[in-house]
């Protein structure tokens, strides 16, 4: 039957043989290294997959230390402003306080001022009473009046007068 389509059984068997020893030899060096190769195509990339998950994995753990670190700050910039806000008013208040105590020391030191200036008006009067009374007692008696007893009677005449229609 293959004589009838001029094929030869000899020319078939080596035909065969030849195919199959070119499958031998091709999957022997060909077939082998190129899945070989593809294997290590696939490890290089699997690598490089876990390679950049353990880079994504850092960088999340980065992100979130520094997530962390930008709330701690803002907490902490809080508290600082707490803290400046509580001393100001502290150094309000004490200045306040400062400032009452020194209005009060001006208020005591203004009383003790008029009280002297009081006291020294009072003396001025009194010197001055004495010396019209003076003049006048000498206008009227014609005489001197001698120095002895004359502070006990000057004294006598203010307090006669302070208690009397001459006092505020």
């Amino acid at each position: 039957m293959l004589e009838a389509l001029g094929i030869d059984f000899k020319t078939v068997i080596f035909s065969m043989v030849n195919f199959l020893i070119l499958v031998g030899v091709l999957g022997k060096f060909i077939y082998k290294p190129f899945l070989n190769m593809l294997e290590n195509r696939k490890n290089l990339i699997r690598e490089k997959f876990d390679r950049a998950d353990a880079v994504n994995a850092q960088a999340d753990a980065k992100m979130a230390d520094y997530e962390q670190r930008i709330a701690n700050a803002e907490e902490e910039g809080r508290a600082i402003l707490k803290d400046a806000k509580e001393r100001a008013e502290a150094m309000a208040e004490g200045i306040i306080a400062e400032a009452r105590a020194e209005a009060n020391d001006m208020i005591v030191k203004a009383q003790k001022a008029i009280e002297l200036e009081r006291a020294s008006a009072v003396e001025e009067l009194r010197g001055e009473i004495a010396g019209l009374a003076l003049m006048a007692a000498e206008q009227i008696v014609g005489r001197e009046i001698q120095n002895v007893g004359h502070d006990a009677i000057v004294d006598q005449v203010i307090k006669d007068a302070r208690s009397a229609e001459w006092q505020n």
